[in-house]
């Protein structure tokens, strides 16, 4: 029991940070699963969405800066769909993963310019930035919000895609991109829509993983990107269910290491554990094995 207590902070931030991590992780494996594409600009996205919140906390009341914040972010995931990814659709796949990670450079460049590279406090959002006690650990509200509204945006989102139009239409693209256009699905819609929604779900962890974090800078995406992508892979990319689960692994887990006093290891460890699953289930947990049709 005492162990337990002794350690409940860094359980709890581990659920907290793995909720975040699989809010950005959702959007690589939707992504992946209609386009086969690694958007190595997701974790950028995530970046903008949080320097969008500072400037528009400067000059609006939090009531419209967040839900500002949450469409403009969504309109700049369509843009990059449209004007980065749209026009090589059919082209080698390689050109357009060179473009993903163009727009992550390009994404990175504009915010050093806007800010000169300085971190900007991010700012404090009302309830979620109070403090709560649980236990005998003293936490803020929204580590206990995090994994709560994670799961129901995860519920709503696999709702969405079993029982709408757009999901089934989603369904049959991730299944058969070819066989889809010629069954009449408007795929560019589907995709435009799979963005809009990953963009959402990115902007949403933005809010929540820098109101924990405090300060943002032009680099803030990279690392929370890239472990939700590992996250992504460690579930089975396609695979949404997956790639939750592969997010609070990882959250958990590097936060258990921050209790052993392991703190510089955390990182090494999401990618140790990447490299042992790709060796030992190169699918991931909940990943399909693929077949090439001939």
């Amino acid at each position: 029991m005492d162990f337990i207590n002794a350690n409940l902070p860094y359980l709890l931030a581990g659920i907290s940070v793995g909720g975040q991590y699989a809010l950005i992780a959702i959007g690589y494996t939707m992504v992946y699963g209609i386009l086969r594409l690694i958007n190595f600009a997701h974790g950028d996205i995530f970046m903008i969405a949080g320097f969008i919140m500072v400037y528009l906390s400067a000059t609006t009341p939090i009531y419209i800066s967040i839900p500002l914040m949450i469409i403009i972010t969504v309109f700049l995931g369509f843009a990059i769909e449209r004007i980065a990814y749209k026009p090589l659709r059919s082209a080698p796949r390689m050109s357009i993963m060179i473009s993903a990670i163009g727009v992550s450079y390009l994404l990175q460049n504009c915010a050093w310019y806007m800010t000169s590279g300085l971190a900007k406090q991010y700012p404090s959002i009302p309830w979620i930035s109070d403090s709560i006690t649980i236990g005998t650990s003293t936490t803020s509200v929204v580590t206990v919000v995090t994994p709560l509204l994670t799961i129901a945006l995860v519920f709503g989102l696999v709702m969405l895609i079993r029982y709408t139009k757009v999901g089934m239409a989603m369904r049959a693209v991730s299944r058969d991109f070819e066989t889809s256009q010629l069954m009449g699905i408007k795929i560019n819609s589907v995709i435009s829509t799979t963005f809009v929604i990953g963009s959402f779900l990115a902007a949403v962890g933005s809010l929540l993983y820098f109101t924990n974090y405090s300060t943002v800078t032009p680099t803030a995406g990279a690392m929370p990107g890239l472990k939700a992508f590992v996250a992504a892979v460690f579930g089975g990319i396609g695979s949404i269910p997956g790639a939750v689960l592969g997010a609070f692994i990882i959250g958990i887990s590097e936060n258990i290491l921050k209790a052993l006093k392991l703190t510089t290891f955390s990182d090494a460890f999401t990618f140790a554990l990447l490299i042992i699953i790709l060796v030992a289930k190169p699918t991931g947990l909940f990943g399909e094995k693929q077949t090439d049709k001939v």
